[in-house]
């Protein structure tokens, strides 16, 4: 497990000697500092996990210190006070000031240890939580008991054991997100941070220098602004869509895996980086490095271990799982009453080609508990929430669903071959010879289409 990185400021030689030794035979990673100066240098260069501050020392005190960081947004951790002229005026304006804990010298080792072991543990209680605000992470293993689950978590369990880099790709809602999630909570970092960032949405797509902010940090006028790989350094940074990012980000990101380290824009000194690093991609990433989107290098740098998450209509066995789990999801968590899904209602589900995938599923059920009167939901129900799909080979524009036209082309374009295939499918009671002739297509062709697009001829046949 990657070391936990803590900060002793003490004008004292012989303490910041002895904590350090004790420190470091607790297994934590330390650097100290003998005055504000080498502080704020430190504290610039990484961001620690925690700081044990000395209240008097020359120049400038730990506490205008600590008012420093508050005020610049720079408290980037839990801070322990030391001082051997405590009074509960000084603790309380420590406290006030952002202060974790206030402990006394002469220093009690097993005092301060179980200090800066609870501080620790409420910092990550903090993270995990502020994680969870942001957004409700409803598993940490991917739902579902067919093959094909059976088989990513059996590649999971594997990705876990080595920092490998991870490219997850798959069709948005297929739980890229959920599926990375997993592999941080089996591996040696599952107590250290998992930050996420969707770069499509997170600085914008038109502000090249705000994304390189959000990942990067920023230095301006001795003010540190810590970026996504401060937050996730010893820990795991997960990008969605990588492909979003532009070329002077994708350069940046290039020399800092390379290197692994990094300098915030702004700033001249090198941070030094310890993360495994998770990207999620919704099409190949090979087609934009062809078409001169993507950095070939940076490409094959983050293609270390490729994993292909399957669209839910590939895994259909799984649905009625998953329904079940995002009931018990809802109820809990979100207070929904509680709504038990017909068998009929399932089994008609299982059918649903799901464009939007679990993602989809979930927002179904959601939808589902919130609009419901009835303790079951019904097929009828069921039916009329998905929407009775009207054949899209219709010439009116206003008869294609609205949902169709809110999906990427290439899923608009297969949701489209896809029921156009089943409505010649029935008018042709299921017979391929027969489909082939109204289809205009070679039957080795279409049979190929078919699969690929989970048609199956035996289920319209009379």
């Amino acid at each position: 497990m990657t070391a936990q990185y803590i900060m002793v400021v003490d004008d004292e030689p012989d303490i910041r000697q002895l904590v350090s030794e004790i420190l470091e035979d607790e297994g934590y990673r330390v650097v100290t500092a003998e005055n504000a100066v080498k502080a704020r240098e430190l504290h610039r260069s990484r961001k620690p996990d925690l700081i044990l501050l000395d209240i008097w020392m020359p120049g400038q005190d730990g506490i205008s210190l600590l008012k420093e960081w508050r005020e610049n947004d720079t408290l980037c951790c839990p801070v322990i006070m030391m001082s051997g002229h405590g009074t509960i005026e000084t603790a309380v304006e420590a406290t006030k000031l952002g202060a974790h804990d206030f402990i006394e010298k002469p220093l009690s080792m097993a005092k301060m240890l179980l200090t800066i072991s609870n501080a620790l543990r409420a910092s990550q209680l903090e993270k995990e939580n502020r994680g969870l605000r942001k957004q409700m992470v409803s598993s940490l293993e991917p739902v579902g008991s067919s093959q094909t689950l059976q088989r990513l978590r059996e590649q999971a369990k594997r990705i876990a054991q080595h920092d490998s880099r991870v490219l997850l790709y798959g069709e948005p809602g297929t739980g890229k997100e959920t599926f990375a999630r997993h592999i941080h909570a089996l591996s040696n970092r599952k107590n250290r941070p998992f930050v996420r960032a969707a770069l499509s949405t997170s600085a914008g797509k038109d502000s090249a220098l705000a994304l390189s902010y959000l990942l990067f940090g920023r230095e301006e006028q001795g003010k540190v602004q810590y970026g996504l790989l401060d937050e996730a350094n010893g820990g795991v940074l997960f990008l969605a869509e990588i492909y979003e990012l532009d070329q002077d980000t994708q350069t940046r990101l290039l020399h800092t895996l390379k290197e692994n380290r990094f300098m915030r824009v702004g700033g001249s000194d090198w941070v030094e980086l310890d993360i495994t690093l998770m990207v999620s991609s919704s099409h190949d990433l090979l087609d934009d490095v062809h078409g001169g989107k993507f950095n070939e290098e940076l490409y094959y740098l983050l293609n270390v271990v490729p994993v292909m998450i399957p669209p839910l209509r590939d895994h259909p066995e799984d649905v009625p799982e998953l329904l079940n789990h995002y009931v018990d999801i809802l109820t809990a968590q979100d207070g929904l009453p509680y709504r038990h899904i017909s068998l009929a209602a399932q089994n008609f589900l299982r059918n649903h080609t799901w464009p939007g995938n679990i993602r989809e599923l979930r927002n179904l059920v959601q939808r589902l508990l919130i609009l419901g009167t009835e303790t079951e939901v019904s097929l009828d129900e069921v039916e009329e929430s998905v929407g009775t799909r009207i054949p899209v080979f219709s010439q009116e524009i206003g008869q294609i669903p609205e949902s169709l036209f809110d999906l990427p082309l290439r899923q608009a374009r297969e949701q489209f071959e896809h029921d156009y295939l089943i409505y010649q499918l029935k008018q042709a009671d299921g017979n391929v010879s027969k489909l082939a002739d109204q289809v205009k297509m070679e039957r080795t062709h279409l049979y190929r289409k078919m699969r690929s697009l989970n048609v199956d001829p035996k289920k319209y046949g009379r």
